[in-house]
């Protein structure tokens, strides 16, 4: 039997709540509508998830494990930092490209959540926290030998600034344009800067 963290019910609930969430925005998908289209009853809602921030938060907490693994799966496979970090950059632009890409699930939630004491403000800021200061370290690693010695974590938010941007404008300015433009961005963090 399935612990009560992670039965059935809460995963199908889970994975109804997040595809709505992505594609519709978390204030505009009330909890009526997530149980009908999971199905699941009232009961069965918050017996898992005592209320929709909690069910936002276990959203936004899902999103940032994904993306932690594919960073660590880029990380794990690349041959040397630098490598790391084209490879973090090829998942961002691939994403893009993906027919049910929306942008970037945190920074639509920031958009709808700006108060920053807010817990899932905080669920934000923790992703984007890690995320720069593992970019950080990579960066770190490839500028250790660098008679300019330029700074890991201007160099980690200088990329974080690339994909938001990324991220925003793909579907304005056009995937394969974007997608080209941030690869270009990412090349010259590691070789203009040093």
């Amino acid at each position: 039997m399935a612990a009560l963290g992670r039965s059935e019910a809460r995963e199908r609930l889970l994975s109804t709540a997040s595809g709505l969430f992505y594609r519709e925005g978390i204030r505009a998908v009330g909890v009526e509508r997530i149980l009908a289209e999971a199905p699941a009853t009232r009961a069965t809602f918050y017996r898992h998830f005592p209320s929709k921030e909690d069910l936002v938060l276990a959203y936004l907490r899902g999103v940032d494990a994904h993306i932690r693994a594919e960073v660590q799966a880029a990380v794990d496979a690349a041959p040397a930092p630098a490598d790391a970090l084209r490879a973090i950059g090829t998942t961002v632009a691939d994403d893009l490209a993906r027919p049910e890409f929306r942008g970037c699930a945190f920074l639509k939630a920031a958009a709808e959540y700006p108060d920053p004491s807010d817990p899932v403000r905080q669920v934000i800021l923790d992703h984007r926290s890690w995320y720069v200061t593992t970019l950080a370290e990579l960066f770190t690693q490839v500028f250790e030998d660098s008679p300019r010695r330029p700074n890991p974590e201007h160099a980690a938010r200088h990329f974080v600034m690339m994909r938001d941007g990324a991220m925003t404008g793909a579907h304005l300015d056009g995937v394969h344009s974007v997608g080209a433009a941030f690869h270009r961005g990412v090349e010259g963090l590691l070789t203009v800067l040093h």
